[in-house]
């Protein structure tokens, strides 16, 4: 089940890559919604990993 899940969210993850390509090269109009979604999404992960590595510098490793 979970494996499903994990190919369920590749899948989508590829597709929009797929998108984003298309859309650089002219692709219709839901193309270019469909890779906007995609790199917001981008986007978001990566502020969120940013956010994660400054709370670990901040609080881990003062234990030693």
């Amino acid at each position: 089940m979970v494996a499903l899940v994990l190919l369920g969210l590749l899948a989508f993850a590829v597709g929009g890559c797929v998108c984003v390509v298309w859309a650089e090269r002219g692709g219709p109009r839901w193309v270019r919604a469909v890779a906007g979604v995609t790199l917001v999404a981008g986007e978001l992960v990566r502020a969120s990993g940013r956010s994660r590595r400054r709370s670990l510098k901040r609080g881990g490793g003062d234990g030693d």
